[in-house]
């Protein structure tokens, strides 16, 4: 039993002819390629890390993050149809979005080995903790707070 239905073929039902629906296949066939490349380089130099010293590395993170937004970049661009946009237009939906994974990025970086211990302070909370530490050290502790006496008139049991 042969299946049929009442829609042409792609081509067709999309205004376009041979060439064209040609051109779009390798368009979208070159982008996997590329994609997968850039997966397999991260999954290479991702189990070498280990065994160079490189893990944690400043560097090491940087590249993984720009092989990440290019993919990122990949799938806007040739999936999502925005590469055959106005240049405005790309900007609009781009520039936020890149503003946003900026900061995410820089949050993960800051603040992902903050675990409360002291040793795992990022650079501006040990700098904010020795500030407060000068400014009690050297103005001594001053009213206020949970230490501060309890006030005249007030009942204690």
């Amino acid at each position: 039993m042969e299946f049929h239905d009442d829609y042409p073929e792609y081509e067709k039902m999309a205004h376009h002819d041979e060439a064209q629906g040609k051109k779009m296949r390798r368009t979208l066939w070159n982008v996997f390629w590329i994609m997968l490349i850039i997966t397999v380089f991260e999954l290479i130099i991702g189990f070498m890390a280990p065994g160079h010293g490189w893990s944690g590395t400043l560097w090491l993170k940087t590249l993984f993050i720009t092989l990440t937004i290019a993919k990122a970049g990949f799938i806007v661009m040739a999936f999502m149809h925005l590469g055959h946009e106005v240049k405005f237009f790309k900007y609009t939906v781009l520039a936020p979005y890149t503003v946003f994974m900026l900061y995410c990025i820089f949050i993960c970086l800051n603040e992902g080995t903050y675990s409360g211990k002291p040793a795992n302070r990022t650079p501006i909370d040990q700098l904010l903790v020795k500030q407060q530490e000068d400014l009690r050290a050297g103005h001594g502790h001053q009213g206020g707070g949970h230490d501060a006496p309890a006030e005249h008139g007030a009942e204690h049991h």
